[in-house]
């Protein structure tokens, strides 16, 4: 069939208050985004608890389902049959032609379920659903009602105009990106952390990320493998700006200063240090990261009380209860897992000490940060005055 609009639902938004405007409005620009993708013409608007996307005469139907399925924020998409002429005579012909071209006369169970949101209309919602599934039998003989499990359910929705859909295609929910404030994430080439990222901004966080590279030790192609999962995940969140810091030197001050068992936490201490200073240049009000509980040695609650104490913002661990299997369907999902298996290692694997302490005392730890005085300054400024920024998007 050729639709000419897309109702889409939502489900949190419904419940916001005086300032639900704000979260439909960004809806409608990420919607009218990813459309724009797909051919020119399509315009969306607000229309009482509904957002209604006007399709052009020509575009990729498939194509336009899978874009508006990538956005956070859209619970349901409904394909439907505008009846610019509501009368009752124009209505319940427009509605049994949609029945003839979508089912034709063969053997279903059906149900109307009606939605009155004009008001003014002259038959309540009741009556259409009683008097539309009486002219649908009438209409086609092998059509009968099941009014509890129907094969087919028949949606007539009268507005401005009045609509007519039996199908819909279940969206991403969650939030439109752009309308609960922006986070800075730690990217690294892992599993978790892109899933981090995405449930984040699932709930309309705007997000930017932070790469450690450690050349030589780490390669080119693991840059590039955090590059790709950024464009990934950008699917989802919109453009990132991806800043990518060259951390060898402060490891290697690190390794040269510091208890060998106390190297990853220390240098993950430092890492959320940077973060955070490239989370306030870009006015972001957390940072997320992809711990999850007891993963590895820096991820004990001992170990993340010590990460923590280096923060003055709010870090984000969407991931933090879950079992590794949880975080690999996400990615599986999202399509970042293939990506994040490629055995390119990063800065974080690659200086790990034999045995971590995975109970540190956050005193100790800052006495043995001590020895880095004098010398981790330095190369802290250089790192970040040095760091490459990668405007990273789908379309790069």
């Amino acid at each position: 069939m050729n639709y000419k609009a897309f109702l889409i639902k939502y489900a949190e938004i419904g419940i916001k208050g005086k300032n639900r405007y704000v979260f439909e409005d960004a809806l409608c620009d990420r919607i009218a985004e990813k459309l724009a993708k797909v051919a020119d013409g399509f315009t969306v608007v607000r229309e009482q608890g509904r957002l209604k996307v006007n399709c052009p005469d020509v575009y990729d139907y498939d194509e336009a389902i899978d874009q508006m399925k990538k956005v956070f924020g859209v619970w349901e998409i409904c394909p439907a049959v505008v009846i610019e002429d509501a009368s009752w005579d124009s209505l319940t012909k427009g509605v049994g032609d949609y029945v003839e071209e979508r089912y034709g006369n063969t053997h279903h169970t059906f149900k109307v379920e009606a939605r009155r949101s004009d008001k003014s209309y002259p038959i309540t919602s009741p009556q259409i659903c009683a008097d539309m599934g009486e002219y649908i039998l009438n209409r086609f003989s092998e059509f009968k009602v099941d009014v509890h499990k129907p094969e087919i359910v028949l949606y007539v929705e009268i507005r401005n105009f009045a609509y007519v859909y039996s199908e819909s295609v279940k969206g991403l929910g969650g939030m439109p990106v752009g309308a609960n404030g922006h986070a800075m994430l730690l990217l690294s080439g892992g599993i978790d952390s892109p899933v981090a990222g995405y449930m984040v901004s699932k709930r309309g966080v705007t997000i930017d990320a932070v790469y450690f590279h450690a050349p030589p030790y780490t390669s080119e192609r693991a840059k590039q493998k955090v590059v790709d999962l950024a464009k990934l995940i950008s699917v989802y969140t919109g453009p990132i700006k991806l800043h990518v810091v060259n951390f060898t030197d402060i490891q290697l001050a690190i390794i040269d200063k510091c208890p060998r068992d106390e190297l990853t936490i220390i240098m993950r201490r430092y890492t959320m240090r940077i973060a955070e200073h490239f989370a306030y240049e870009r006015k972001a009000q957390a940072l997320i990261t992809g711990e999850s509980i007891g993963q590895v040695a820096s991820q004990t609650p001992q170990s993340l009380i010590a990460t923590n104490a280096v923060c003055t913002l709010p870090v984000y661990r969407p991931v933090i209860a879950f079992d590794k299997q949880d975080i690999v369907d996400i990615a599986e999902k999202i399509n970042t897992y293939e990506t994040s298996i490629q055995p390119y290692e990063d800065c974080c694997t690659i200086f790990v000490a034999k045995h971590p302490v995975t109970k540190p005392y956050l005193h100790i730890i800052e006495r043995s940060e001590k020895k880095l005085t004098g010398v981790i300054e330095e190369l802290v400024e250089k790192a970040i005055n040095e760091t490459e920024v990668i405007e990273v998007s789908e379309n790069m």
